[in-house]
């Protein structure tokens, strides 16, 4: 008994259709951020900064003093995740934790010499790649876009 070829009874997808996930926030979002953290991390890389290290180290850059609570709340970040990040920038020499003026048991963190020179060449880098990542849009519409963003998050 000779095998007979059995035909598919559908057809091959040519072009895939993402017309409904291209109607979710989420997917988009999603979409635009991973375009943006892989020229970030390639970017970046000189630095030694990842994503994370960097919103750490921005926002010690710009609140000295700041406390590993007010970092896990500002950033979304659990504790025992920072514990690690804190300890590896402190080892760099990027931060140091000094005394909280009110708090005997809280340690403000604070950039070094050496963490604030990372970041101010770091976020040049970081803002240009942001603009080039979003050429395709006026400067105008690239701050309704932040905007808009921060309307779900903030």
């Amino acid at each position: 008994m000779a095998t007979q070829k059995v035909k598919p009874t559908t057809a091959a997808v040519e072009q895939v259709d993402t017309s409904y996930l291209q109607t979710l926030l989420g997917y988009n979002a999603r979409r635009a951020a991973l375009s943006i953290i892989g020229v970030f991390l390639e970017r970046l890389a000189v630095y030694g900064l990842k994503p994370v290290d960097f919103s750490v180290m921005s926002v010690i850059h710009h609140n000295p003093g700041v406390t590993s609570r007010q970092l896990c709340a500002t950033l979304s970040i659990l504790p025992p995740n920072l514990v690690g990040l804190i300890q590896s920038l402190e080892l760099r020499g990027l931060i140091e934790r000094k005394p909280h003026p009110t708090d005997g048991r809280a340690l403000g963190l604070h950039p070094t010499a050496k963490g604030v020179s990372l970041m101010q060449q770091a976020e040049v880098t970081a803002s240009n790649l942001e603009l080039d990542a979003s050429s395709k849009l006026t400067p105008s519409q690239r701050q309704t876009l932040v905007q808009l963003l921060q309307k779900i998050y903030l």
